[in-house]
């Protein structure tokens, strides 16, 4: 794939900060590989709000357009607003032709700032692309004669008659589904009530495999019931998104919030953030950008009590975003009977219950047809699920949900309030040995960023702490970090440095860092000196320190040129 662009404006941010997510990527990159052979069926992405579903999208849609292949990609985002369809085909229309042309022109503003209909008419007569010219005039006539199903028709079409009648094709993105039917209106004032059923419009179009959909939500009962009731189950192949990465990915995460937010870590506690934080990446974005006054992410206490903040804490930023999920999902459960229910499936969050059982471990006081309903209703806001038996339920396999929950009603059921900071604690202390022996064993995956964070927590030191052969021993005192430096020398080719610590005093220090169990050879240090020589003519006002950590180790040779051109050597990192 080509170097990748970003027209579509992400909801992450910054892109580096998207880590781990490489066996979805792999699964539906296969997915869209099948796509110009029309072998592709429409797809549906299933995974609770925070899972990291719209940026995954947003990714492939970038991924596609700077591809420049044969898959051109359209996203459309159904936003949290009232809105009149007529005005929704018009904006739907010119998103989806703006972002085609921005494809074909490789404009990437264009994705982003859409053209008006003259505009995009304009274009279609200048490039003989005679639907765009088409489209438009029937849109506007159509809206002139009050039309509006046909103007309707017409923008949700388009990408499927285009596919057809220009021989290309599609991959039709549309996020948070869902939310056509509760915000799109018939009258213009839009206070009738929503119009539910234009996501009917899409029966047809979802069998497309010229123009194939993706679809996402945040409220998975609620997508699920749409699916089902206007597209029909089975037309969408159902792939469901975890909101964890792997422990892995998740350490990765805390290193890069930590490096983009200038929030100081070091190696043990970015582990104990992670572990607490349960490889959530918006749990992780929450701790590392809390506003908690004591926070301190350099000590296992301040670690617990930063996450304890974020969970227990009304004002904290997790807590505000759940409570916006938890006010439209839980709005139906006002029975104290089914929060009671509701806190039993989540402390016994491995196995299924039924009515009968939870009556009588429970003692509640209560016919099991009406605690079948409350499991019912429990089901259908999605914060339980329900077995292969439609009489079975349990717990949601969610960490972060389980203490939302817990925070949220154990006192209103239990009578007292669930003490998170010592279970924080006992936690951390349970798994110390494990978690040490983590930090070690994950070196080997994330040693650049293990060992910039070691130069940042320490930050006074001399390089002999790091590193052998080193020629400077007096003391740095590091005020900036940075991983991955490009630079150019003068033909114009691209190198890159994994670190540059740069001290007050001018000096930087430039660290290469491999990864692998085989030895570095000399060949590789040469590389690496040449690295630093056109670094050091970039940067003639300051002293340039060369050094290679290599976890495989030096060949003989190697150790005689490093030891030769002064630079340091290390075959592991010291841990800060």
């Amino acid at each position: 794939m080509k170097l990748i662009q970003y027209p579509l404006a992400e909801k992450i941010g910054e892109p580096n900060l998207l880590v781990g997510r490489e066996k979805e990527f792999d699964l539906f990159h296969k997915w869209i590989d099948n796509i110009p052979k029309r072998l592709s069926k429409s797809k549906v992405i299933l995974a609770r709000r925070k899972s990291g579903k719209t940026v995954f999208v947003q990714r492939i849609f970038n991924q596609l357009w700077s591809a420049n292949g044969d898959v051109i990609p359209f996203y459309f985002d159904f936003a949290e607003n009232k809105i009149w369809y007529p005005d929704l085909a018009i904006k739907y229309y010119r998103t989806f032709a703006s972002q085609y042309i921005s494809f074909l022109e490789r404009q990437v503003n264009l994705v982003n700032k859409p053209l008006s209909l003259q505009e995009i008419k304009n274009y279609g007569i200048t490039k003989s692309i005679k639907p765009f010219i088409d489209d438009v005039d029937a849109l506007l006539k159509d809206m002139e004669r009050g039309n509006f199903n046909l103007m309707w028709d017409t923008a949700c079409e388009a990408p499927h008659r285009y596919a057809a009648v220009l021989d290309i094709r599609f991959l039709v993105i549309l996020d948070e589904f869902q939310n056509i039917t509760k915000y799109v209106y018939r009258d213009e004032q839009c206070k009738t009530e929503p119009d539910e059923t234009l996501a009917g419009s899409y029966h047809s179009l979802s069998e497309s495999k010229l123009a194939p959909m993706l679809v996402t939500g945040s409220y998975v009962a609620w997508l699920i019931q749409v699916i089902n009731k206007y597209l029909e189950a089975g037309r969408l192949k159902i792939t469901r998104m975890s909101p964890y990465l792997t422990k892995e990915a998740g350490l990765q995460a805390v290193y890069k919030y930590a490096v983009f937010y200038n929030q100081a870590i070091n190696n043990k506690t970015a582990v104990e953030i992670n572990e607490l934080c349960m490889y959530d990446p918006f749990v992780i974005y929450c701790v590392i950008q809390s506003e908690y006054e004591g926070k301190d992410l350099t000590t296992r206490e301040g670690v617990i009590d930063t996450v304890n903040y974020e969970f227990s804490d009304r004002d904290s930023e997790m807590s505000m975003t759940w409570n916006e999920y938890l006010v439209l999902t839980l709005d139906q459960v006002n029975d104290k009977n089914a929060k009671n229910i509701l806190l039993w499936l989540y402390k016994y969050p491995d196995r299924f219950w039924n009515p009968i059982e939870l009556k009588k471990e429970m003692n509640l006081a209560l016919d099991v047809d009406d605690i079948y309903r409350q499991l019912i209703i429990l089901s259908n806001v999605e914060i339980i699920e329900r077995g292969v038996s439609d009489f079975q339920f349990k717990a949601l396999k969610d960490g972060t949900l389980n203490l939302i929950i817990k925070n949220r009603f154990q006192e209103q059921i239990l009578g007292f309030v669930p003490d998170l900071k010592q279970e924080f604690s006992d936690k951390l202390a349970a798994e110390n040995k494990r978690l040490q022996g983590m930090v070690n064993y994950l070196s080997g995956k994330l040693a650049e960023s293990q060992l910039a964070t070691a130069f940042r927590s320490k930050k006074r030191f001399a390089l002999s702490d790091f590193f052998q052969n080193v020629t400077d021993n007096t003391e740095l005192n590091i005020v900036e970090v940075k991983e991955r430096i490009q630079f150019q020398r003068q033909d114009g080719k691209v190198m890159e440095v994994d670190i540059a610590a740069i001290s007050d005093c001018g000096r930087i220090v430039l660290v290469e860092v491999k990864k692998t169990k085989v030895k570095t050879g000399i060949n590789v240090i040469d590389d690496f000196q040449k690295k630093v020589k056109v670094y050091q003519d970039l940067n003639s006002n300051n002293m340039i320190i060369a050094a290679f950590l290599s976890l495989g180790g030096f060949t003989a040779e190697a150790v005689e040129k490093c030891q030769t051109l002064g630079i340091g050597m290390a075959e592991e990192i010291e841990l800060f």
